[in-house]
């Protein structure tokens, strides 16, 4: 009998411990992955865009240093800002214990589902020889 309230208060701490870990483990990083899935995909597609436009337009400065080619260059690297919003969610969404894999797996799928929308606005706007 002496013992038997601290054996109950052992069990409340052990309870409240596992509950605790629950939540942090299983729950948090559940609930971040689907509050912030969406808007993660955004961005990885909107970097990968921006990414590619700087590059163009970098190798465009260094082939032709013309006045429009060092604008387009400026206009891209201010378009990069869509990859530090990008890092800065991923960064987010990692302390909040969603895994690089599943982070990997929704940046995957972006591309995939973007990837339609791009072939076919690329089929009505390039130029046809």
């Amino acid at each position: 009998m002496k013992y038997e309230k601290y054996l109950i208060a052992l069990n409340v701490v052990a309870s409240v411990a596992c509950i605790s870990l629950a939540i942090k483990y299983v729950a948090l990083p559940f609930a971040a992955a689907n509050i912030y899935k969406e808007q993660y995909k955004e961005l990885v597609f909107g970097c990968d865009n921006v990414m590619r436009d700087h590059l163009i337009a970098k190798n465009k400065v260094i082939n032709d240093k013309t006045e429009d080619s060092i604008k387009r260059l400026k206009a891209a690297e201010v378009g990069l800002m869509t990859c530090d919003d990008y890092d800065r969610l991923r960064k987010k969404m990692i302390d909040l214990g969603v895994s690089e894999g599943k982070l990997s797996m929704f940046g995957l799928e972006a591309i995939e589902e973007k990837a339609e929308d791009v072939r076919t606005f690329v089929r009505t706007h390039e130029f046809k020889y």
